[in-house]
């Protein structure tokens, strides 16, 4: 073996060390992020509800902490761009632990003004959930960036769903310390996002965004040519990708925000909620070594096709379900969130392959915030549907949007093609 061979051989060995150390810390944050985010989402809409006296209000919650989430993701892109993911997922994490504590206070004290603020805050460990997954890219090859996302996904499934379940336990503990019920769930928020961000502060290391500098020959995003780091972003693919997280993510806030309303409308508890929502956000983590898995094999067209199909299936069964039937519910949440994740990870992947490293983390960032202001007015607009119309209409509605998706595909194809012929030619 040469010099030149042992030198990448060893860079090699150091990377996959890197990488696999940065999967698993990560992940073991993502369980407890897990938590934090799934007991507050089973819960704020009816919050708000009790508190506002009005249906129709009740989405704003979800407005508002995905209106948290754009203005989180967009400190935490350049945060993490400057400084490495570390930091900025860290950061994140305690932002949203204090948006837990305020949202607390607001209930204790009836405080409209204060729930609304404090959404905002907690509405940053979303965003950092979400930005998690691309701390996972920033050391895998591009042919394996599917398993990569779907590593850190899946690691949140552990948490996400167990969170839901234990609503009902939390609301009791609330009780008992003189904290109305439906704020019992965020005592869990506080806790875990802490902990999440002690988990990332200090084992992180070393940074994966900054050690993919050293690794650039082996990491480099490839679309059709080759990448470098200082190459342009690919703006079209940018823009498809960006697109299919958006259409995803207003489908799934808006069919999942009002389905604890539907729920309590026709008498269902707590529990049973918790269950549905439990089931929803199995399926929105669980299935992503498969989609992963498949992404990388397959390429991302065929997943998001697979995306267009089960979403409006989501919604029609979700439309139809009887409203005495939990068990239908939570199939028609279980497909919501499984097409959510095949639309999200072949979203992510294409928003990696087309941003080198040089602007990653703050177009990563800039990404998120389309994303999650897509999924704020979808949250708005949900409670106004359902109090104006019905659940069942914005079931359907939701469902069928997911063929703007179609256009996207034929579109991303295309680009596809051109780029490959672009670099034949080259």
């Amino acid at each position: 073996m040469g010099v030149g061979e042992e030198s990448a051989s060893l860079l090699e060995g150091e990377l996959q060390r890197i990488y696999r150390r940065t999967l698993g810390v990560v992940a073991a944050s993502q369980i407890l992020a897990g938590l934090g985010i799934a007991a507050g989402v089973t819960v704020s809409a009816l919050l708000a509800q009790d508190m506002l006296g009005s249906t129709g209000l009740a989405g704003l919650p979800s407005a508002f902490f995905t209106l948290g989430a754009a203005i989180a993701a967009f400190a935490i892109g350049r945060l993490s761009q400057r400084s490495g993911r570390r930091i900025g997922l860290s950061v994140g994490y305690l932002v949203g632990a204090v948006g837990g504590i305020g949202i607390i206070a607001a209930a204790v004290t009836g405080s409209i003004v204060l729930l609304f603020l404090s959404l905002i805050f907690y509405g940053s460990g979303m965003a950092t959930n979400l930005q998690a997954r691309y701390a996972g890219t920033d050391l895998a090859r591009p042919e394996r960036r599917g398993q990569a996302v779907s590593t850190i996904l899946v690691a949140t499934t552990f948490g996400a769903v167990a969170g839901p379940n234990l609503s009902g336990v939390l609301g009791d503990l609330g009780k008992s310390v003189n904290i109305p019920e439906l704020a019992g769930p965020f005592l869990m928020s506080v806790v875990a996002f802490g902990l999440a961000a002690a988990i990332l502060f200090f084992f992180l290391r070393p940074d994966p965004l900054l050690s993919a500098r050293r690794f650039e020959s082996i990491v480099a995003p490839r679309v059709g040519g080759a990448f470098d780091s200082v190459a342009a972003v690919d703006r079209r693919l940018l823009a498809f990708g960006a697109s299919v997280m958006a259409v995803t993510q207003i489908i799934m806030v808006a069919i999942m925000t009002m389905t604890p309303v539907h729920m309590r409308a026709h008498h269902h508890g707590l529990s049973a909620t918790g269950m549905v929502i439990a089931v929803h956000i199995a399926g929105m983590y669980l299935p992503s070594p498969l989609s992963g898995y498949l992404l990388d094999r397959l390429g991302r067209t065929p997943i998001i096709i697979a995306a267009v199909v089960i979403l409006p299936i989501s919604g029609l069964i979700a439309a139809f379900a009887p409203t005495g039937s939990v068990a239908t519910l939570a199939v028609a949440l279980g497909l919501l969130g499984v097409g959510w994740n095949l639309g999200f990870v072949a979203g992510t992947a294409m928003i990696t392959d087309a941003t080198p490293l040089a602007h990653r983390a703050s177009t990563q960032g800039s990404v998120d915030v389309v994303v999650s202001l897509s999924g704020a007015g979808a949250g708005v607009m949900s409670g106004v549907m359902v109090a104006t119309t019905s659940y069942a209409t914005l079931s359907i509605v939701g469902g069928v949007l997911a063929l703007a998706l179609i256009p996207i595909i034929v579109m991303s194809q295309t680009h596809a093609r051109r780029a490959e012929e672009g670099h034949a030619v080259a």
